[in-house]
C-alpha cells in the first residue's frame, strides 16, 4: 500500500480494480465463478469474470460517495483454472439438450443428469469457498458467470444469519421449478433459494418484466415474495412519484438483514447488450446506483452479494465496463454499510 498510487494506471495483478490488498487483510473478498452451463439463449458469461477483471483496471477509484474508497481493502479469490475445463464440458452437455427440446425431440436423459450434477457441484465449490472466508470474518461478493451461481454463497451465509432477505435485480422472476431439464438452471435460482433455503424470508424483486405463468403463481401466492415489476415501477414514475420515494418503498418491503442479487439484465439493455437473456426496458444505471447508496445508508444490513450474467463482446467491452462499475459499487457500498 505505501507505493500504491490510486490515481496512476491500474496494475494487471489478477485482483479486481488492481487493488493492492491480500485476502488476509482484506475484509470483502470477491469470489468468481465463470459458469454458464444452462444459458438457454446466449452464451458467454463465463468469461465475464475475466472480462470484469480486465475493465475494472480502467476504473477511477475516487468515489463521490465514499471518501478514501481505494483505502476499502477489497481482495480477490479466483480459483484454480479447472473450473472452465468443467463448465465447457457440461455446456456441451447441455446445448445437446437444449437443441433437442427445440427440435421436439427427446433430449439424452444421462446428459440432463450430468448437467445437473455438474451444476450441484459447482454450487457445493461457491459454498466451500464462500463458507471458508465467512469463518474467518470476511463480507463476500460473488462475481458471476450466470445467476445460477448464486446459490452457493446463499446457503453460505445462511448458516450465519438465522433471518433474511434477497433483493433480486432481474429482468426475469427466476422462479421456475426447472427449466429444459436443468434443477439448477439460471431460471430456477430464486426458486431453489426459496426452497432450500428456510433462513430467507422474504424475497424482493425489482425491475422483473418476463415471466411465466408459474411464476406469477408463485409471485400472487408465496407471501415471501415482493414483485416490482418493471411496469409497476414505470407507472409510479409516470404518474409523478419520485425514483428517491420509489426507493423508500422497496427499502421499506426488506427484512433488517439483506442478500443483494444483480443480475445485470435488470438494467437497460443499452448498458448490457450481450447479456445472455437481453429484454427491453429495465433501470438505469443512476436509478440503480441511487437505490445502493441509499440502500446503504439505510439500517437495513447488507450481509453478501453478487453479480451475475455479465457477457463480454468479441466487438466491445461495454458490458464489462458497466459490470466493473456496478461490481466496485456493489463492493464500496456494502463496506460502508458493514462499517455504520
Amino acid at each position: 500500500m505505501e507505493n500504491f498510487n490510486a490515481d496512476s494506471v491500474g496494475v494487471d495483478n489478477g485482483r479486481y480494480f488492481g487493488l493492492p490488498y491480500n485476502i488476509d487483510e482484506s475484509s470483502l473478498i470477491l469470489i468468481s465463478m465463470p459458469w454458464d452451463v444452462t444459458a438457454s439463449y446466449k452464451g458467454g458469461t463465463s468469461r465475464g469474470p475475466k472480462s470484469i477483471m480486465k475493465a475494472s483496471l480502467q476504473i477511477d477509484l475516487h468515489d463521490e460517495n465514499v471518501p478514501f474508497a481505494w483505502r476499502k481493502k477489497i481482495s480477490t479469490f479466483s480459483g484454480d483454472e479447472s473450473i472452465y475445463r468443467r463448465n465447457d464440458i457440461a455446456r456441451k452437455k447441455a446445448l445437446r439438450v437444449i437443441n433437442a427440446l427445440e427440435r421436439d425431440a427427446e433430449p439424452d436423459e444421462n446428459d440432463i443428469k450430468d448437467v445437473n450434477e455438474a451444476c450441484r457441484l459447482m454450487n457445493d465449490r461457491v459454498y466451500e469457498e464462500a463458507k471458508t472466508f465467512i469463518k474467518k470474518d470476511k463480507f463476500v461478493g460473488l462475481v458471476g458467470g450466470d445467476h445460477s451461481v448464486s446459490l452457493g454463497l446463499i446457503k453460505a451465509l445462511s448458516e450465519q444469519c438465522e433471518e433474511f432477505g434477497v433483493l433480486h435485480f432481474d429482468a426475469h422472476a427466476d422462479l421456475r421449478e426447472s427449466y429444459e431439464g436443468f434443477t439448477y438452471s439460471h431460471a430456477s435460482i430464486m426458486y431453489n433459494v426459496l426452497k432450500d433455503i428456510p433462513q430467507v424470508k422474504r424475497l424482493v424483486q425489482v425491475g422483473v418484466r418476463d415471466f411465466c405463468n408459474a411464476e406469477e403463481e408463485i409471485i400472487k401466492k408465496d407471501n415471501r415474495v415482493e414483485t416490482f415489476t418493471n411496469a409497476h415501477l414505470r407507472k409510479k414514475l409516470f404518474n409523478g412519484q419520485t425514483w428517491n420515494n420509489i426507493c423508500d418503498q422497496i427499502i421499506d418491503r426488506l427484512p433488517e438483514n439483506i442478500y443483494i442479487s444483480l443480475d445485470i439484465d435488470g438494467l437497460s439493455q443499452d448498458y448490457c447488450p450481450n447479456t445472455g437473456t437481453p429484454v427491453p426496458g429495465g433501470i438505469s444505471f443512476d436509478e440503480i446506483d441511487y437505490f445502493l447508496i441509499k440502500l446503504a445508508n439505510s439500517r437495513k444490513n447488507i450481509i453478501g452479494f453478487d453479480l451475475v450474467e455479465v457477457a463480454p463482446s468479441d466487438f466491445g467491452e461495454w458490458d464489462a465496463n458497466v459490470g466493473a462499475r456496478l461490481l466496485y459499487k456493489l463492493s464500496l457500498y456494502s463496506i460502508l454499510n458493514n462499517e455504520k
